[in-house]
């Protein structure tokens, strides 16, 4: 096993603002409030300890007891939980949807550099103690983004009627699924622990929360994860006032969108916010609830109530009470003792909306971190990247770029036509300078000229290249067969591929590499060569 770490800007796949935010640039440093090193840690947990309540915390406790009620539970998950009730213990959250059978691989990449960074936090400050949580995104309600995994270049699809909370869906239907899933696999001994989880995880618990919880369960108990559904009527009676003061006021709506304000300046907006930020939950249906004409309805529903009404709904329904994006991340600070939370580009992105509402509710504003993204390279990928002089950095070139690179390296035509093109334009800056002592027209001819001869250089060099390309078929063909095998469909494999995939090969060694592997704190890409 070799394991290299490269910054994230040389991948080609991660957004401006993330970037933007790994470097702390002055644009984006209104948005947060302490940055995810050691600093920022030490500051966070002398926040978070002055505003966290020891009643909340035995809610918490008592909560996830009767949430693993039927449940293997480790001895360090069940030691974690009770330390909850402790002053000294501080949580960090990583939250995912309820994807079929973890969905992408960056499941576990988002787990595992949660556990990690417990570990590193106990190490640092051994006076506290910090717990690993698994927030499963029960409460959502688009199933066509959960219904599926991708298994050796093909989709594991379950069908059934779309309608609520994903978390309460019945997981009947799966059978079907496990035939066909069952099918690709074999007989190795790797295969059969998949079978076994698949079966035990969805065809022997009624709903896929609780099918979700064994999965997770039985691949990171050891490390002593906790897995949260949010979707509990004690948790949802801590984050009472929170909706009442909503559904009155419209905090969230006024606090984000001032925020998107000056955000919006500089970068692109993830999410914005509706006037309530709220969803109403039935048996089989979660509804935006919305307030026309002094009345708060349940759209798409008959069901409305006056402001009274809905206030007392509040206080003896706490459960019907779904926050949505917005609003979930301050739901999730409320009943954890929180201090960081990890989560992808596309997360962070939205979370950076969000301090502003924080204060304005009293709520202290969690340290951000991208969580580890990881590229495995198998030892015959990286022997075949060795023999085409290919780097690590290089195999995350856009696809034309790495091509043209290597074409022109193992070209006997030896053109450098960026040098060319530079001494032109600087000939083109001593005929500027002449010409600025003439009138405009003839500077206009200049410039118009310049472009002309760049323009023509720059058809010369395509030419060139299209030539060699077509000369070296077989190191094009052998480069781009390669980049797509590990880079499927041009994009990061995390986001294509299921854990099954390499579990199948190397078993339980996968999960071990991946763990002694990832450093979220490094705040850089890992590239994984097994």
């Amino acid at each position: 096993m070799k394991v290299t770490q490269i910054p994230f800007q040389k991948t080609g796949f991660f957004s401006n603002i993330m970037l933007d935010y790994l470097e702390k640039k002055e644009s984006i440093q209104p948005f947060y409030n302490n940055f995810p090193d050691i600093s920022g840690f030490h500051n966070q947990i002398e926040e978070k300890q002055k505003s966290f309540r020891l009643q909340s915390r035995l809610v918490l406790v008592d909560a996830l007891k009767n949430q693993y009620k039927g449940f293997n539970v480790s001895k360090k998950t069940e030691e974690n939980i009770e330390t909850l009730k402790l002053q000294n213990t501080f949580t960090v959250t990583t939250g995912h949807q309820l994807n079929l059978f973890t969905g992408p691989l960056y499941f576990l990449y988002k787990i595992l550099s949660t556990i990690n960074l417990c570990e590193e936090l106990s190490e640092k400050f051994p006076e506290q103690n910090f717990v690993p949580i698994y927030w499963m995104a029960t409460e959502d309600h688009d199933f066509e983004e959960i219904n599926y995994f991708n298994f050796d270049g093909k989709k594991v699809l379950w069908n059934r009627e779309d309608g609520g909370a994903v978390g309460r869906f019945s997981t009947e239907g799966l059978a079907a699924v496990f035939d066909v899933f069952s099918e690709h696999l074999g007989h190795s001994k790797n295969a059969e622990f998949l079978k076994k989880l698949f079966f035990d995880g969805y065809l022997k618990h009624h709903n896929l929360a609780d099918a979700t919880r064994y999965i997770a369960n039985e691949l990171f108990s050891d490390y002593g994860l906790i897995i949260l559904d949010g979707d509990d009527a004690s948790l949802k009676q801590l984050f009472t006032p929170i909706v009442k003061d909503e559904l009155e006021n419209e905090t969230s709506f006024k606090a984000v969108s001032k925020t998107i304000i000056d955000l919006e300046k500089n970068y692109k907006i993830q999410v914005n916010p509706r006037e309530i930020n709220l969803f109403y939950l039935g048996a089989d249906f979660r509804e935006r609830i919305i307030f026309e004409e002094g009345v708060y309805k349940v759209n798409n529903t008959d069901i409305t109530f006056s402001k009274a009404e809905i206030l007392k709904e509040v206080d003896e329904n706490p459960k019907a009470f779904s926050p949505n994006v917005i609003m979930r991340p301050l739901y999730q600070e409320v009943i954890l003792p929180n201090l960081c939370y990890l989560g992808g580009g596309g997360e962070m992105a939205y979370w950076l909306e969000l301090k502003d509402y924080f204060k304005e509710v009293a709520i202290p504003f969690p340290i951000l971190l991208l969580r580890n993204s990881v590229q495995v390279v198998s030892e015959k990928q990286a022997k075949k990247l060795e023999k085409l002089n290919i780097s690590l950095e290089e195999l995350f070139l856009n696809q034309y770029d790495l091509l043209s690179e290597k074409v022109i390296e193992n070209s006997e035509i030896k053109v450098n036509f960026n040098e060319k093109i530079q001494f032109l334009q600087k000939q083109f800056l001593e005929l500027k300078e002449v010409a600025k002592q003439t009138d405009v027209s003839f500077v206009n001819a200049v410039n118009a000229q310049e472009r002309k001869q760049v323009k023509g250089l720059e058809n010369l060099q395509k030419r060139l290249l299209k030539a060699e390309k077509k000369r070296q078929t077989d190191l094009v063909e052998r480069i781009t067969l390669l980049q797509n095998e590990i880079l499927p469909n041009q994009s990061l494999e995390e986001r294509q591929r299921n854990f099954s995939e390499y579990y199948l090969e190397y078993g339980s060694a996968f999960t071990k590499a991946l763990k002694v592997s990832l450093k979220p704190l490094q705040l850089e890409f890992t590239i994984l060569e097994l």
